[in-house]
């Protein structure tokens, strides 16, 4: 409707536009270049949000370790090398590929009809991921819960649910005995018994029938661990809230979900090093008992790989999502260095937290630092709360630790829900656009319910299986042909012109590293990690079932490409060749952005459609 006139025109256009508003969501802002997807408030909220998503728990529970197993300061120079060749390529090349399009992971492989499918294996392991990584923040809200109290209940001995006696480890190691011969306060056990066996130490135990309730496998389910159940429900309801409005609510809460790590952990360093023991362990994780002889072992640069690949969360389709909601011609190369070298500063930062307590642990203990030192949940829910219960004020230093567990959660789940909701809304967004609340919502209560199993006393046993299966080799074998596709299929150089018309003409020289990168150094690196990862030990049943689910997620890449070869048109070869070049719909969101190089491409393709529905914004409901 035209705004020129007379003024009863003007008062009548006003009526609809603010009619018009009304029916969108609160997601888009006046200042939005694009006003159909909406754009990030401002550029902090995007770095931000980044951060938050590549800092995760693994940062904390899995690099410090890798890094004492594998030589203290030597395992940096696999790690930054692995970094340079493969992490910042691939961060540099989601990242670039989703701010170009404005789309997520399913309607950016336009650009690649035929590999479209890698789009709904991203879809699939972000969600998979999603259910079992909810679980471990409500694990990080349980003990925080439990900090809440002195002394913490995993410091001294416990009497466990099954009516027997599991004594601390230091004092007696006797199972077995009854509860009536053993007194809690003092923590003494009845010499009466002759059966002297290893036993669990307070905080294993209170992880394991506390915490978990574990059953004895897989196949015994149990009942639901209602406290924990509890737990997942808060977390869940504590997301929702914060992504409720997409990226205009997730964006502020990322001023205190991204930063408050950063806080405690500088605490914990401050504290951790002015304990006795502390520099032993410092020593072992980054000092002079740094072992470089171990660049030799193939085991390392192994280690170094895959930490890599997963600390940056690259193939789950979260960089790529929101990236997609950046303005056209922002910066996306700086920010790629910005994000990749701020995550790895924060491993390297978190292990002198960690290993600082770790060393005054086994100082206490009389212990060497190796036999302490654990990595993933043995080393964040065992060893760690073992150890902050022998600090001074230890309830406080345990809130502190666990609560930023749960915002280094917490901002890595806001990624994966806009996944899910992105994907929705893209292919949909006629329907879907004006409801974002709703679908946010009901994905929200739907990973929620899909968690409850995750939660039962078998449930640790599903988390370990998923995490083990969906969010290891599978993300290898995405990102190999994400990369092999749009370097080799698309075409790097037609790639890098796509970049330049983002971010500015560079230089021959400038690109070189970049196609050595993405042609072949990071194709052949991911290639042979993939290799060491199919080394996995589990028994029959739980690697069939792990397999199952491995297939599930990357089965979607052969069957989509199969469908779009069944509705290409012509001979094999003809079909083959339309599917592998870019559909009519693949070109900058906004028609301002696209320029003569998109329109004479739009123009001349071999389908090409009416000018009116070329040059629309809106893309099609269609999901292929």
């Amino acid at each position: 409707m035209s705004c020129n006139g007379a003024t009863h025109s003007v008062s009548n256009c006003f009526f609809y536009k603010g009619f018009a508003l009304s029916q969108q969501d609160s997601h888009i802002n006046d200042g939005d270049e694009n006003d159909v997807r909406g754009n990030w408030t401002n550029k902090r909220e995007y770095i931000l949000s980044m951060i938050g998503y590549a800092v995760g728990l693994g940062n904390v529970w899995r690099f410090p370790y890798l890094t004492y197993k594998n030589g203290g300061a030597a395992f940096l120079i696999p790690y930054f090398i692995m970094l340079v060749v493969a992490g910042i390529p691939l961060f540099f090349l989601e990242s670039s590929f989703g701010q170009f399009c404005s789309q997520g992971p399913i309607y950016a492989w336009r650009a690649v009809p035929i590999l479209q499918g890698v789009g709904f294996s991203m879809l699939v392991v972000n969600s998979l991921v999603s259910i079992y990584y909810n679980v471990i923040i409500a694990y990080s809200l349980f003990y925080m819960f439990a900090s809440f109290q002195s002394p913490l209940p995993w410091s001294s001995c416990l009497i466990s649910f099954t009516g027997h006696f599991s004594a601390l480890l230091e004092t007696c190691n006797i199972t077995s005995l009854p509860a009536a011969n053993s007194t809690r306060e003092n923590d003494t056990c009845s010499p009466s018994t002759t059966t002297v066996i290893p036993t669990q130490s307070p905080s294993e135990q209170y992880w394991d029938q506390v915490v978990l309730q574990r059953s004895s496998g897989l196949d015994e389910t149990g009942s639901i661990v209602w406290r924990l159940a509890l737990c997942l429900l808060l977390a869940m309801s504590i997301l929702a809230a914060a992504v409720i409005k997409g990226i205009k609510s997730s964006g502020k809460v990322v001023y205190f979900t991204a930063t408050f790590p950063y806080v405690v952990i500088l605490i914990l360093v401050i504290r951790g090093v002015t304990l006795e023991g502390a520099a032993d362990g410092i020593q072992f994780y980054i000092g002079s008992q740094s072992n470089f002889s171990k660049l030799a072992e193939a085991e390392v640069w192994k280690d170094a790989a895959t930490q890599t690949f997963y600390s940056l969360s690259i193939g789950w389709g979260g960089v790529m999502t929101l990236a997609s909601y950046n303005k056209f011609h922002n910066n996306i190369f700086l920010d790629s260095f910005v994000v990749t070298l701020a995550n790895a500063g924060t491993s390297v930062f978190a292990g002198f937290a960690i290993f600082s307590i770790l060393g005054h642990m086994a100082y206490v203990y009389g212990k060497n630092i190796g036999e302490v030192a654990e990595d993933g949940f043995g080393l964040v829910f065992i060893v760690y709360p073992d150890a902050l219960s022998k600090l001074p004020i230890a309830p406080l230093w345990s809130v502190l630790f666990f609560f930023m567990l749960f915002t280094l959660g917490l901002d890595s789940q806001f990624a994966g829900i806009e996944v899910i909701t992105t994907c929705l809304i893209d292919g949909f967004p006629k329907i879907l656009q004006s409801r974002r609340t709703l679908i946010t919502l009901v994905t929200c209560v739907v990973i929620f319910l899909l968690g409850l199993p995750c939660v039962t006393q078998a449930g640790i046993y599903w988390v370990t299986l998923m995490d083990q299966f969906v969010a290891s080799w599978v993300l290898l074998v995405i990102v190999l042909v994400e990369i092999i596709g749009i370097s080799y299929i698309y075409g790097g150089n037609r790639f890098i012109e796509d970049i330049e018309m983002m971010i500015g003409n560079k230089s021959f020289s400038f690109w070189l590293w970049w196609r050595a990168c993405w042609f072949f150094i990071t194709p052949c690196l991911i290639a042979v990690s993939w290799s060491w990862m199919l080394k996995l030990e589990f028994p029959a049943w739980g690697l069939a079932l792990g397999w199952c689910m491995a297939v599930f997620c990357i089965v979607w890449i052969p069957i989509v490409a199969v469908y779009k070869l069944i509705r290409a048109e012509g001979n094999a070869l003809q079909r083959l060749q339309s599917v592998c070049r870019p559909s009519e719909e693949w070109h900058p969101y906004l028609e301002i952005h696209r320029g003569e190089r998109y329109s004479e491409e739009h123009c001349c393709h071999k389908n090409t459609v009416n000018q009116s529905d070329a040059d629309t914004n809106v893309i099609s409901n269609s999901w292929l």
